[in-house]
């Protein structure tokens, strides 16, 4: 059976409180492309939108080479080190899209374009503490931040054990609600539970409750073996998702529909 390095990381929501965060798992030979569905499915986003995984490998570099210069050997390297990291006086960036017949690129010299679909997790991570950042849908700006926070090998456990999720807190977005500003809005309606708002989010997601504050582990980790898969069928394949397929994203499968889609 084939061994692969097992990467853990810690994965956060930017720009919203309270906290919503997971900690979870993948293999090293995922492709960059896999790891954006697996967030997708963590934070309950749909494959509805473009998205884009950005590595900021002047700031990784940056830590990294800090970690091995102290005091005054620190000093004497920081101008290598800031040469080695940035572009034009900008951080280096490598960004992962999807590509596609649409696909127009930034043409920016700090940020390094590559597919997605092409690379594989391995070739681009392999300290701990290095970051990435995932991008899904860029007019309401999904920002969410991952760490590296552990690399190893376990030979017992074999690789249908992953993606995995370890833990975590809170339920996720809410697709076209206006980014992490209006889910705060739509928060603090549904805690009202009145007013016209609160109306207003009620009629339009057909619900008469939301609990930001919810998470259901095993729940999450069903969906993690069953949707990526979806996801790479709807940015790869350019297809569109079959009503058995919606009904999974859904959560059909629950004798009480709490879907937000």
């Amino acid at each position: 059976m084939p061994v692969h390095k097992i990467y853990q990381f810690y994965s956060e929501l930017d720009y919203f409180k309270p906290k919503i965060w997971r900690r979870f798992e993948v293999t090293d030979d995922i492709t960059i492309a896999r790891l954006g569905y697996i967030v997708q499915v963590l934070f309950e986003m749909t494959a509805s939108h473009l998205m884009a995984i950005e590595i900021p490998k002047g700031e990784n570099l940056q830590r990294h080479l800090r970690k091995n210069f102290k005091g005054q050997d620190l000093k004497e390297h920081e101008a290598f080190i800031l040469k080695l990291s940035h572009i034009n006086g900008k951080p280096l960036i490598w960004r992962y899209e999807v590509k596609h017949e649409y696909f127009e690129s930034l043409n920016m010299p700090h940020i390094i374009e590559e597919d997605a679909t092409q690379t594989r997790l391995r070739q681009v991570l392999n300290e701990v503490d290095e970051q990435v950042q995932v991008n899904y849908d860029f007019g309401d700006d999904w920002l969410v931040k991952l760490t590296l926070e552990k690399i190893y090998l376990d030979r017992e456990l074999p690789g249908s054990e992953f993606p995995r999720v370890l833990e975590g807190a809170g339920f996720g977005i809410v697709e076209d609600c206006g980014g992490a500003p209006g889910l705060n809005e739509l928060v603090k309606a549904f805690k009202k539970k009145k007013g016209d708002d609160y109306e207003e989010y009620r009629d339009w997601l057909g619900i008469e409750d939301f609990d930001i504050t919810a998470f259901d582990i095993d729940d999450m980790n069903f969906r993690l073996k069953k949707i990526p898969r979806i996801y790479k069928q709807c940015y790869e394949d350019q297809l569109q998702p079959t009503q058995k397929s919606i009904d999974l994203i859904e959560r059909k499968y629950l004798k009480k529909n709490f879907s937000l889609f």
